[in-house]
Order: structure tokens, then C-alpha cells, then sequence
């Protein structure tokens, strides 16, 4: 879809292990930013669709781990809109030390009502300004590559 973000982290000392490196699960919490840094940059922050009464649950979660990262590492995790329906959303993420890849992800979310059961995302008005942000994407990738 082409819609991504970029993030920079630093590594805190409470993330890491009794080896000095990241504990795997934080690369998950680290994707959670990411996310949210998408949307705010796309002036959609999150709490938009909560007010609205739409949530994003994840409904699965991957991470593969390919070296790893220490303590005070600078990272930078790439956040990017993979998939989005009325009813689902897929991110790929990639964590980056300098030019070499740490871990690679993905997760899929459901939109879900306040009473967290599915929801066609169609029916709240943040889809109208999110669909108007990724068909403006698309026509600007369409211009840059003509």
C-alpha cells in the first residue's frame, strides 16, 4: 500500500536481559509504537478511533529475529500499512541498527466495536478520511512512477 512510517528508538536498560540484549517480547511493544506513529503521522492518531468507538485488536502476531540488539543501540523500526479493509488491517515492520536488520514482523488486527466484537469499519467516519488518505497514497505512487 505504501503507506509507512519511520521510528527512532534507543534501547533502554530495563529491555534488555541478563545478557545485555533486547528480551524478544519488546520487540512486539516496539511495533505497537510503530503503529501508532503511522497513524499519528497520517493525522489519524488513535485515540480518534477510540472516540469513535472503533478499536484495532490483534488478532495475530509474528516476529522473526535475525541478530540482536543491545543496550543504548540506536534502532529504526519501519512501520507500513501492508493490507486495510472495512474489517481487518496487516503491518509489516522491519527493526534496523544502522543498515542491518534485526527482526522482522507482521501483525493483523480486526476492527472490533466498543463491546469488542467485529465491525465493518465503513460504518464510523474516520474510514472516510482514512480511505481518502490511502487513495491520495496511491495516486501519488501512480504520479511517481509516470
Amino acid at each position: 500500500m505504501g503507506l509507512s512510517s519511520k521510528t527512532h528508538l534507543r534501547v533502554r536498560y530495563s529491555e534488555t536481559d541478563k545478557m545485555g540484549i533486547v528480551y524478544h517480547a519488546n520487540f512486539l511493544v516496539w511495533f505497537e509504537v510503530g503503529r501508532s506513529e503511522l497513524f499519528r503521522e497520517l493525522e489519524l492518531p488513535y485515540t480518534e478511533f477510540e472516540e469513535q468507538g472503533l478499536g484495532l485488536a490483534v488478532i495475530e502476531a509474528n516476529c522473526r529475529y535475525r541478530k540482536p540488539a543491545h543496550y543504548d543501540d540506536e534502532l529504526v523500526l519501519v512501520t507500513e500499512v501492508e493490507h486495510m479493509s472495512s474489517r481487518s488491517a496487516r503491518f509489516c515492520y522491519h527493526v534496523y541498527r544502522e543498515e542491518s536488520l534485526l527482526a522482522e514482523g507482521k501483525t493483523v488486527h480486526a476492527f472490533i466495536n466498543t463491546e469488542g466484537r467485529s465491525a465493518d469499519a465503513r460504518r464510523y467516519a474516520i474510514w472516510t478520511r482514512l480511505q481518502g488518505i490511502i487513495e491520495k497514497n496511491k495516486d501519488a505512487k501512480h504520479l511517481s512512477k509516470g
